[in-house]
């Protein structure tokens, strides 16, 4: 075949239907040279056999233990055969000519981590991302999220970082950039992955005419344990991926977002996660301190010149928090980040 092979991973934990559903698709792709590889950390829905009896040409790995996003991804990246890899999750459904776009945008901006429009699967023209965003204090984004579709003509364009939801690269980038971070376990993993890529000079990129679409969250929904995720794997990408100076400079910024995330957690009834989240930073604080060493040394591109890309303000879904609290949260957000790239340049 011309067409270099593309192992696609797909990570399955009781995804039922909806894994069937995702293959199915993937097998309706234009692009033929795949290889199909599940990895499933011990289903209790017997979604994975199921999946395996339908689809018998697929590679089923099979985990003993739940070992997370990160982990089970990165047990399907170290197997794959590809020259190209792509993780997807298992609620979604691919477009004919997804990856086809995906492998021509590499053709033209080369190294990188790519990610197509994701767009709702329950809600029609709804979109989830047209590429994923990084604030200067740690908080990842999707953007145009919850927007109808429009017909204004969209290019490749760089972006934060590519959505974890379906992120393409080659072999070559996974091997510059080194895997997920098992660390993490889920959530902002992709936030973490595209930073790293950043800082040692790969850009990450959004493909408009690849499309995908996303259930979104079928396992945690917006639940106690997603915030706890979302909190510590924040600050732990902060607290790695700024230098020592970079930090000193935020110092008090850090401080006054803090305070508004723990009003915010408080606000929700997470409190208990908010505080799970500190403690487990402290507990881990040797290792943190080890990845940060690691990351330092790798590091091309300094924080200078990747903050002055990062947007202002965030988003935050309405189903996350009202809309007037996000309006008076990121007028708040915006003077603090303006104040603190001013600081770093």
């Amino acid at each position: 075949m011309d067409e270099p092979l593309v192992s696609v991973i797909v990570l399955n934990y009781n995804a039922g239907e909806l894994l069937l559903n995702c293959i199915d698709s993937l097998k309706r792709s234009e692009y033929r040279n795949l290889e199909i590889i599940v990895v499933d950390n011990i289903s209790s829905d017997n979604s994975q056999i199921k999946c395996k009896q339908k689809f018998p040409e697929i590679k089923l790995i099979q985990n003993n233990e739940n070992i997370g996003y990160c982990g089970g991804n990165n047990t399907g990246i170290k197997e794959a055969k590809g020259e190209f890899i792509v993780i997807l999750n298992p609620d979604t459904i691919v477009k004919s000519n997804w990856l086809k776009e995906l492998i021509l945008a590499h053709n033209e901006f080369g190294d990188g981590l790519y990610q197509p429009k994701i767009l709702s699967l329950n809600e029609e023209n709804v979109i989830q991302s047209t590429g994923n965003m990084l604030h200067v204090f740690g908080f990842g984004f999707a953007r145009d999220k919850g927007k109808k579709i429009t017909d204004k003509k969209e290019e490749i364009e760089k972006i934060g970082y590519a959505s974890g939801t379906c992120l393409f690269t080659s072999r070559e980038v996974i091997e510059k950039v080194g895997l997920l971070d098992e660390f993490l376990f889920l959530y902002h993993d992709d936030l973490d992955l595209g930073w790293r890529a950043a800082q040692i000079g790969v850009n990450s990129y959004y493909v408009p005419k690849s499309i995908i679409y996303h259930v979104e969250s079928y396992s945690l929904k917006w639940s106690s344990k997603k915030f706890y995720w979302l909190e510590r794997n924040r600050k732990y990408c902060i607290q790695t991926h700024y230098s020592k100076d970079t930090y000193k400079k935020m110092k008090n910024s850090l401080i006054l977002v803090d305070l508004f995330v723990w009003m915010f957690y408080f606000s929700k009834g997470f409190l208990g996660a908010k505080i799970k989240a500190e403690l487990d930073l402290k507990r881990n604080k040797k290792f943190i301190r080890k990845k940060y060493e690691e990351l330092e040394q790798k590091k091309i591109i300094s924080d200078k010149q990747l903050i002055k890309e990062f947007p202002d303000q965030i988003f935050v879904p309405i189903n996350v928090s009202q809309e007037s609290m996000n309006t008076k949260f990121n007028s708040i957000l915006t003077n603090l980040s303006k104040k603190v790239k001013n600081k770093i340049n």
